[in-house]
């Protein structure tokens, strides 16, 4: 019963990812949670894995997808365009994951901990469609909502496509289908042009 009773335990700590906001607005305009978000990415995993440049595990990705951004229960949300944050925020994330999922039983410890790493590392082709999840639903949810969150933070061109090559790294069809999408909120002045795209 120790083992279930660690795993339970576990359980309950994620609980607080309900409570972590992000940057981005859902389709009602209430702020996204990281757990929204986890969620989101992995449905969009299950139905969008056909267009992976590779055949993935898609298990092993959604899991991926579902525990990639407990971390921040400890280490916080690091908005994706806040490029001094994002230099500050690995170390936090690593301190973050080991605690957490040393609640764990000492397996799933090593498991979990492993998928986080290849998450963060990105040089798997799970990893690389995982990655592609992560930066294609905020883009939709944005373009949903007129830009506002690139308006309002002044988002320039230049860091969404810095970020978006990693979606291209997990899927080429995806990656030109937001390309698309950036090219109309140029158009509507969504987001700031800095640079060709």
């Amino acid at each position: 019963m120790e083992r279930l009773q660690q795993q339970l335990n576990f359980l309950l700590e994620m609980d607080k990812e309900k409570s972590i906001k992000r940057q981005t607005r859902c389709t009602d305009h209430h702020m996204e949670n990281d757990a929204e978000h986890a969620w989101h990415i992995a449905l969009a995993c299950l139905i969008l894995s056909e267009y992976a440049n590779e055949k993935i595990d898609v298990f092993k990705t959604v899991a991926m997808l579902l525990i990639h951004d407990v971390v921040e229960i400890d280490a916080g949300d690091t908005y994706a365009y806040d490029t001094q944050g994002q230099m500050q925020a690995h170390d936090k994330e690593t301190k973050a994951c080991n605690r957490l999922f040393s609640l764990l039983p000492a397996d799933q410890k090593k498991l979990y901990i492993a998928l986080w790493k290849e998450f963060e590392e990105n040089e798997t082709k799970e990893a690389n469609f995982a990655h592609a999840m992560d930066n294609l639903m905020p883009v939709l949810l944005n373009n949903q909502d007129d830009g506002y969150m690139w308006r309002k933070n002044e988002v320039p061109l230049s860091k969404i496509l810095k970020r978006q090559e990693n979606t291209k790294k997990g899927s080429e069809c995806l990656y030109d289908q937001i390309i698309e999408i950036l090219k109309q909120n140029i158009e509507k002045h969504n987001i700031v042009k800095d640079c060709e795209i």
